[in-house]
């Protein structure tokens, strides 16, 4: 809700969840061909070392380590396949959220190009 937020109140619109696109991404400008994705750090392994958020459980590591590896081999996979059908792709974390000034020049930066 943050990013829809920022992105309302900055002037743009937006459809959700578009299901004809590979991986379903969670924001898309359609005539500007960008997709947004909103990833949790610790379901989409976010991989800066900064995060706090993308830490492994300390139990069950078999059974954390390969799901979550799979979720973001994933990720990987449904952002190259929607590069390769000419779209822009932005990932925001959800760390980044905190950080609402530097989130909403990111979001300007991408959407406006």
């Amino acid at each position: 809700m943050v990013v829809r937020r920022l992105l309302h109140g900055m002037g743009y619109r937006y459809r959700l969840h578009r299901g004809d696109l590979p991986g379903k991404p969670d924001i898309v400008f359609g005539k500007r061909r960008k997709a947004i994705f909103i990833h949790g750090c610790f379901w989409h392994r976010h991989d800066d070392p900064a995060c706090r958020l993308a830490r492994l459980p300390k139990s069950r590591l078999e059974f954390w380590g390969p799901k979550l590896s799979a979720n973001a081999e994933r990720d990987v996979l449904k952002q190259e396949a929607l590069k390769r059908l000419g779209w822009n792709v932005l990932v925001v974390w959800e760390c980044e959220l905190r950080q609402s000034e530097q989130l909403e020049n990111k979001l300007r930066q991408f959407v406006g190009e």
